[in-house]
Parts: C-alpha cells; structure tokens; sequence
C-alpha cells in the first residue's frame, strides 16, 4: 500500500497527465539538454516511478559511477516519499532497490548493442525488466544500427527504453542526428528560461511542441506542473 501511494504521488504522474499516459512498453524516450541542467535527475525519477510499481529497472551509466547512481535514487526517493507519510519508509526503500541493477560501461570500448547483449543475458537469467533508462549516451559515438539495436530489443520484450544525452541546441533537429531520431516515440528537452528549468516536450508520438507547463523544481529537482 506504501508503494502504491508513493506511486500515486510519483512527479511522473505529471508527466503522464500531458502525454496520455506517457510512454508505453516497447517505446524508446530521448531526454535532452545541454550539460548541468537536470537530465541525469530525470532520468532517474522515470526509473524511480517503475521501481515504485514493483517492476524491475536496469540503470545504464556511461558517465557516472555506480555510488553517484545510488545517491541520485535515494535523493529523488527522500523527495518523493515527503509527500506521504510513510510508516515503514525504510523497509518500503529496501524493497524498492531489490528490482534495480545498475550497470556502468565506457561507450568508447562498450556500444549500446553490447548493452543490449547484456541485458538480453540479465533476461535469459530470469530478470523481466521493465524498463532501461540509458545516462550519458553519446551520439557521436553510436551509429544508427545502434540505435536500432536498442529499439529491437525494446519491441521485443516489450520494455520501456529512456535515453538521455546532451544536446547544445534546443531545436528537435538538436536532439539527436536526422537518422537517429525517428527511432524515439518521445523527446523531452530541459531548457532554461527566466531561472525555470522547462520541461519541452518537442515530440510525442506524431504530435510536435506538446503544450504543457512541466518544470523542475528549484529545489528537489523533481518534475511539477506547478
């Protein structure tokens, strides 16, 4: 019951409320911004709303190391979990962290379809994840049969795929190179405007520039509508 109100009161919740329903299994989602504004943040609380449902999460890291992962979770959980008063916080935190692998590479010796292998060996293993969010991508470094890798293997096991990587322009066009693009259901861009870190969302499905008034807050990082 703890979970389920954590759930309820998760800032995705938010998110949702303007995509209809935010994005389904099978899909692949692009967070972008340029460096330092809140991508890793995030990242983060969409991994933190499935391990709030009870489903299993896989965290790939190509930029940070594995105790700064941990502190990001436990810092948006801390947020989270002011919302409600919750009795047994400490046992509901432990159950949590049970369904969440993190995992760390190096893109330059581990590309995304090595990623894939691995998380197809994490599912041979008997581990139904539910969702992938994939910090410090660099397309630069990753070629469209990459890409492609990633949302075969999304489709196939029906698992949700979240991707951040920085972007230094705040167009579409920015978010990701022409052939890459076309792959993601969803590309959330963070923009600062006027001191407010703006959540834009530039594409969802077929619709472009979705109009709402997400943000993150101030304070805890976390995403508002207010």
């Amino acid at each position: 019951m703890a979970k389920q109100d954590l759930f309820e009161s998760s800032p995705i919740r938010a998110f949702d409320g303007v995509t209809n329903g935010g994005l389904k299994a099978g899909e692949l989602g692009l967070v972008t911004a340029k460096k330092g504004l809140g991508k890793t943040s995030v990242l983060v609380q969409f991994g933190m709303d499935t391990l709030l449902n009870g489903k299993q999460l896989v965290h790939v890291s190509f930029d940070q190391h594995s105790s700064n992962v941990i502190s990001w979770y436990d810092g948006i959980y801390t947020e989270i979990s002011k919302k409600k008063s919750i009795p047994n916080e400490a046992d509901v935190k432990e159950q949590i962290v049970r369904n969440r692998t993190i995992l760390n590479f190096n893109q330059d010796n581990f590309n995304l379809e090595k990623v894939v292998n691995t998380l197809n060996a994490l599912k041979a293993g008997g581990i139904e994840v539910a969702t992938v969010v994939i910090d410090g991508v660099d397309f630069a470094k990753a070629q469209e049969s990459d890409i492609q890798c990633v949302a075969n293997y999304a489709k196939a096991t029906k698992t949700k795929v979240w991707i951040a990587a920085t972007a230094e322009g705040d167009e579409l066009k920015d978010a990701a190179p022409k052939d890459i693009l076309p792959y993601f259901t969803a590309v959330v861009h963070l923009v600062s405007k006027n001191a407010v870190t703006q959540l834009d969302i530039q594409k969802f499905g077929d619709a472009k520039n979705v109009e709402s008034t997400l943000k993150l807050d101030s304070k805890t990082l976390l995403i508002t509508a207010k």
